[in-house]
């Protein structure tokens, strides 16, 4: 179930408040103090909403509000309080005496705003605003200086005769491993002396003849 309404809207004024109901309202709430917001129109005899008496009271009729403009001191204050707070308007509004939230959203939008933007800062980051880059959005770069860029060119340009690369042969062959070639020895084996001879039954060193067998 929602939240039922605060007072009988259907009998209820609307509008401009008139300075009769101001003088109703600051008359009750010096009586008898603020109270219930919901029972005070109909205990001060106004046919208004208490939404609506609060905000008048809190806005317009409390004799502790400031009247004018605000000091550059308050801007400041103000400027401060929004890089920590931002925009929790009612927590800015407690530390500026006799200023009310409402009063502090208005004046931020149509004054602060323009003026950080016009000293450079993002009034929503109060950081300095760098031109063509958005301020909400981190970027890294991994570019080269013009200087990194020109040295890269030098190095690897193929147009540069100092640091032309070779040309590579990349046909490809197979062929069997490396086999150091070793001459045959050649032994005879003489008869008797069991020595190194010419020849052995027959066969003379180097040539082989069979009639001799």
């Amino acid at each position: 179930m929602g939240r039922s309404p605060c007072c009988e809207k259907a009998h209820t004024n609307k509008g401009a408040w008139t300075k009769e109901e101001d003088d109703r309202l600051i008359a009750h709430i010096k009586a008898h103090g603020e109270g219930c917001w919901r029972s005070l129109p109909k205990a001060a005899g106004l046919l208004r909403c208490g939404k609506s008496c609060r905000l008048r009271w809190i806005n317009y009729l409390r004799p502790d509000l400031k009247r004018g403009n605000f000091t550059e001191d308050e801007d400041d204050l103000i400027i401060k309080l929004h890089s920590l707070l931002g925009n929790k308007w009612s927590l800015i509004a407690g530390r500026l005496p006799g200023r009310t939230d409402n009063e502090i959203k208005n004046y931020w939008n149509t004054h602060i705003r323009r003026k950080l933007l016009s000293r450079g800062v993002d009034p929503n980051t109060h950081r300095p605003i760098v031109e063509g880059v958005s301020s909400n959005i981190t970027t890294i770069s991994f570019e080269k200086t013009q200087e990194d860029k020109s040295s890269s060119e030098e190095s690897f340009s193929y147009s540069n005769p100092h640091y032309r690369i070779p040309d590579l042969n990349l046909e490809l062959r197979i062929s069997p491993p490396f086999q150091p070639h070793f001459e045959p020895v050649k032994t005879e084996i003489g008869l008797g002396n069991n020595h190194v001879g010419d020849s052995f039954l027959g066969f003379k060193k180097g040539v082989l003849d069979y009639r001799t067998i």
